[in-house]
């Protein structure tokens, strides 16, 4: 590293952003500023800075002391109700970043920006597998594709360089996240053991049988700066994944050894619907078992499980970019999900 540097991390907060921080931390030689919509309680190394990045002007006034970033890790997401209203949000918030880092920080070297499979129509249905970085692209509208030729386009004057991190399914702990399938997975399990019933997988007959993988959150974190410090990495897309493969028909069983409860077949059901009036089961259990005090809607994002569970075409990509130019960081991910369970049950969020 070249001296000490200022990391601006956007989406700080959530599963990916919230890991970053702590990575950035723990290796040292970087001041972090973390940026989200709620904010954050400032610690040494760390600031945090409330924002609404879909705003231009209280962007700018917001992001106005910092005055010598050298990277920005964009991690932040605006949902939507449909794939093309995720655009104009998404591509506003990297814009508005970008706009008001680049006039107070002369020395930014790098964007990071946070993707996914959406990039290889993933999201659309069936894909080519192992997917790669090199794929065609598929028809608009996506949002990782527009953020991404932004970033090349405004590259272009040369002042910095930027990389496309494309991780699968993201893993870890956070509350309160859209997309975190541990909690989801976990909370599930808690509320049909309380229920005395076993643990079905609830997606798609076809999904329990194919070909998955994930992204432990940690290792993400990782592989972003290493990406984003990596000469030889610059102004290129990274697909960053534990490294193995797996059939939830094989882990289910084991995460229900896990929870200690009895396994059953697969019986597809909506959990949007099918979870909706648990709250206060839910409340319940925090009395009963002495849980921290955790919102019913913060606990579990329920559609990104329907989501998840849906997919009944195998799901994976080459990861051999990243371990080509020397990453070579592996996470087993039965165990990664059994430490997530059990981090759960350290912060008393599940019983």
């Amino acid at each position: 590293m070249r001296g000490r540097q200022v990391a601006v991390v956007v989406g700080a907060r959530g599963v990916i952003g919230g890991n970053l921080v702590e990575h950035l931390k723990q290796q040292g030689g970087w001041d972090v500023i973390g940026l989200s919509r709620r904010g954050g309680v400032d610690e040494p190394g760390v600031r945090h800075i409330a924002v609404d990045l879909l705003d231009a002007a209280e962007t700018r006034t917001a992001l106005a002391s910092i005055q010598d970033a050298t990277h920005i890790f964009y991690a932040a997401y605006q949902d939507r109700s449909t794939w093309a209203e995720l655009v104009e949000p998404n591509v506003t918030m990297l814009r508005n970043v970008v706009d008001a880092v680049e006039a107070t920080s002369d020395g930014l070297r790098h964007i990071s920006l946070m993707q996914g499979y959406k990039v290889y129509g993933a999201h659309l249905g069936p894909f080519s597998t192992p997917a790669k970085e090199s794929d065609p692209g598929h028809m608009p509208p996506e949002f990782n594709t527009e953020q991404q030729k932004f970033l090349e386009d405004r590259s272009a004057r040369g002042t910095w360089t930027w990389t496309a991190i494309r991780p699968s399914v993201v893993c870890g702990f956070g509350l309160g996240n859209p997309m975190n399938l541990a909690t989801v997975i976990a909370v599930y399990a808690a509320m049909s053991k309380e229920l005395g019933v076993p643990l079905r997988f609830p997606g798609k007959r076809g999904a329990y049988g194919t070909i998955m993988e994930v992204t432990d959150a940690g290792l993400l974190a990782e592989a972003t700066v290493w990406a984003a410090t990596t000469p030889d990495c610059q102004n290129q897309a990274f697909n960053i994944t534990n490294g193995d493969l797996f059939r939830w028909e094989t882990l289910w069983p084991s995460i229900a050894e896990f929870f200690e409860i009895d396994v059953a077949g697969p019986l597809q059901m909506s959990l949007t619907e099918t979870m909706a009036d648990k709250e206060p089961l839910w409340n319940t259990m925090v009395d009963r078992y002495d849980l921290a005090p955790t919102a019913y809607a913060d606990v579990a994002a329920w559609p990104f499980g329907d989501f998840v569970f849906g997919w009944d075409y195998d799901f994976f990509s080459d990861g051999s970019k990243a371990r080509r130019l020397g990453f070579h960081r592996y996470v087993e991910t039965e165990k990664m999900f059994t430490d997530i369970f059990s981090d759960l049950r350290r912060r008393r969020v599940i019983p």
